[in-house]
């Protein structure tokens, strides 16, 4: 399992801004392997993070290859200050099972 976490902070959306993004979420969703996405931001909401999880590394190259996608990093600079990619491969993952969560929810052995 692969995540791509992209990091980035707004500087204004308009409705093409709107729409883009609207696609390619529709892209990742219908795409083989996307597994699911999660967002958070940080306390004063000047930094955002949208992680999207995928089954393998094949799939999320070619999410990141697909034209629409390709358009939105073109034109990037219009809506974010600036931005940072995180690409990482998912080892192990793990918690009490309290919630689900993405990624596979080993359940910790507390001694």
């Amino acid at each position: 399992m692969y995540s791509a976490s992209f990091i980035y902070e707004p500087s204004g959306y308009d409705e093409e801004f709107h729409r883009l993004n609207d696609t390619i979420n529709d892209i990742a969703r219908s795409m083989p392997g996307f597994l699911g996405k999660e967002a958070w931001q940080s306390l004063d909401g000047q930094r955002h993070n949208a992680t999207y999880y995928w089954a393998n590394k094949d799939d999320l190259q070619a999410f990141s290859s697909h034209p629409r996608h390709l358009e939105a990093k073109r034109l990037y600079s219009r809506w974010y200050a600036g931005y940072h990619i995180i690409i990482s491969e998912v080892v192990r993952s793990y918690g009490d099972g309290a919630f689900f969560h993405i990624t596979p929810n080993h359940r910790r052995s507390v001694s």
